[in-house]
Formats: C-alpha cells, structure tokens, sequence
C-alpha cells in the first residue's frame, strides 16, 4: 500500500525494523565487556561490524521505500513459485543441528552438519563431497578463531584429535 509521496508502507516498516536491529546490534555491541588482554582485535570487532552494515542496509531500504519501494506489487506475487518447505525445513535442520551438535561435538562437527543441511536446502545432492569441504573449512575456521586471534569458539572431539587437550 502506497502512502503519501509515493513511499510503500510495507517496504518503510521492513527498513525501519533493518535500522531497529541495527540498533540494537549497537547497543549490545556497547555491552560486550572487554578484557585489557586484547591488543587490537577484540570481541567487539564482528558484532560492530554486523551493526554497521544493518544500519547501512537500514539507511538504504529507508530512502528505497520513500521514493516508490522496492517490493514487487500483489500480481507479481500471485505468478511467484510457492515456498520450498523442503528447503526452509532442511536450513532449520541444520541451524537446530549446529545448537545441539556444538555444546558436546565441538564446533568443527556441528558446523559441518550446518553446512551439509544447508548445502542440500539448496539442491546439493553431492552429500559426501559437502562434508569434506565442509569439515576443511571449519577446522581452518577453528584453528584460525582459537590458534591465530585467540577467540575460543567450542573445541570437542575433532579439536582434541587434531590439537590435542585444550590448553
């Protein structure tokens, strides 16, 4: 629905919740304590740059939404394709897998089950393939987070193979 001077109400409301998020990724951002130990690259680094990129994004959609919206009108939706529930189901799988997986797995284990399921919510079929990729990819994430900058993200089993007892 169109408001006055051509601004889409939908598409206002769906920016300002954008801005609002970012928001409140600012003011958790505020709220991460920060250890003297950190020299340059702390905790707050990832969460301020996910704020400023929300509000960006934000500030964007705003000034979108006010000259017309971007969102497509009620008959281009009636012709769209319906939802994949297959798809939505295989992602939930694999954001519920990682929360379950990661606490006595480690993370390694549970972002690889993630990337699997969300490798096939997108039609992959190539199952083993994935993870592999996926099992190289998230130990170098380990071992960059916990190795390199210092950041503890959840070592198990694989972690304790590969690295031996956490330190």
């Amino acid at each position: 629905m169109r408001g006055r001077g051509g601004a889409d109400r939908a598409d206002l409301g769906a920016a300002l919740f954008v801005l609002g998020l970012g928001l409140v990724g600012v003011w958790q951002a505020l709220a991460i304590p920060v250890s003297p130990l950190y020299a340059q690259v702390g905790p707050k680094l990832v969460p301020w740059l996910v704020a400023a990129g929300l509000l960006v994004l934000g500030a964007l959609l705003t000034v979108h939404a006010a000259r017309g919206g971007w969102s497509r009108g009620i008959e281009d939706l009636q012709d769209a394709a319906p939802a994949n529930r297959r798809a939505l189901g295989l992602m939930l799988a694999g954001l519920l897998a990682n929360l379950a997986l990661i606490g006595p797995f480690g993370f390694t284990v549970a972002a690889s089950a993630q990337f699997v399921l969300v490798a096939a919510a997108f039609g992959s079929r190539a199952h083993l393939r994935n993870l592999v990729i996926a099992f190289v990819v998230a130990l170098g994430a380990y071992t960059v987070f916990v190795k390199v900058l210092g950041v503890n993200i959840g070592a198990g089993v694989v972690e304790g193979l590969v690295f031996g007892a956490p330190e």
